[in-house]
């Protein structure tokens, strides 16, 4: 199994003046040390459960591409762009740019967005449930697209474009997608059909380990439906537990995910404190254990 940092906040000891530093040094850690896939959140307020708007939180994209210039080997992505943010041409185009600087190893994570307080206080519309996943599919109709010979129109419901031309191209011809929740009739779907990975939510215990288990046979179901290999896609899950204070409980509550298919875990620094030993501790301690599950 494959170790994610996901790094969610930056609220950290003498932020004011650390912030930069203890971002580039956590993502170097991780770099060297065999992390897999190194995420940032797309907000441009904090959650409420971390903090409020009053604590700092970067734009996503620009902090990608400084991470693009500052690592060699971790894939880099946001987990999940908010739909509703980008212009589904403009998102493609920055996606294409991270690859590009990064040499393939960009990713598109991407949701259908929900936190309204922010879009409200900036001023970006904030459609309803079932516009925001209709305006989700058709921007990932659109990225396929620019990333493929087709640099003509795109007509949708929510989105016309003229031209879809995209040069460069991503190094490796196109981007994977990862597509983020747990939604069935919508979201799985559109992992289904759309996407190269899914990410879902894990936890100790038997009824969280539940739930992913039947998460996957949705999606399971809906691959035999739309004729999408399943083993194809990645597993990933973004894992709330105490793998710093237990290891060896955490290791093996990840053998568990394991036989159910998940291959990456992506963990979370805790707010408030120096991420910098956090990730180190997990590159020495985990990493090399989780790498025989």
């Amino acid at each position: 199994m494959d170790l994610g940092l996901h790094y969610f906040t930056f609220t950290h000891p003498e932020w004011e003046t650390t912030l930069a530093d203890r971002l580039t040094e956590t993502a170097q850690v991780a770099d060297e040390g065999g992390v897999n896939l190194f995420t940032v959140m797309d907000h441009w307020f904090q959650m409420l459960n971390a903090g409020g708007p009053y604590e700092p939180m970067l734009e996503g994209y620009t902090s990608l591409g400084y991470l693009a210039g500052v690592t060699k080997n971790v894939r880099l992505s946001l987990l999940v762009t908010g739909v509703t943010y980008r212009h589904p041409g403009l998102l493609a185009k920055t996606v294409s740019t991270l690859d590009v600087l990064s040499r393939g190893r960009g990713m598109l994570g991407i949701g259908a967005a929900w936190y309204d307080r922010e879009h409200a206080g900036l001023g970006v519309p904030f459609p309803p449930t079932a516009e925001r996943f209709e305006r989700l599919e058709e921007t990932l109709q659109v990225c396929r697209q620019m990333w493929s010979e087709n640099d003509g129109a795109f007509e949708g419901k929510h989105y016309q474009l003229a031209e879809t031309i995209n040069l460069p191209q991503p190094p490796r011809g196109t981007v994977p997608v990862m597509i983020g929740g747990g939604g069935e009739k919508k979201t799985l779907r559109l992992v289904a059909q759309y996407g190269q990975a899914c990410n879902l939510f894990g936890a100790p215990g038997d009824e969280a380990l539940e739930t992913v288990a039947h998460k996957l046979d949705v999606l399971r179901e809906h691959c035999d439906r739309l004729g999408t290999d399943y083993d194809a896609i990645e597993k990933t899950m973004l894992y709330q537990g105490a793998e710093n204070t237990d290891p060896d409980a955490f290791l093996k509550d990840m053998e568990r995910y394991a036989k159910l298919g998940i291959s990456l875990v992506a963990l979370m620094p805790t707010p408030y404190e120096n991420p910098v030993p956090w990730a180190t501790r997990l590159v020495e301690d985990v990493v090399p254990r989780l790498s025989e599950i």
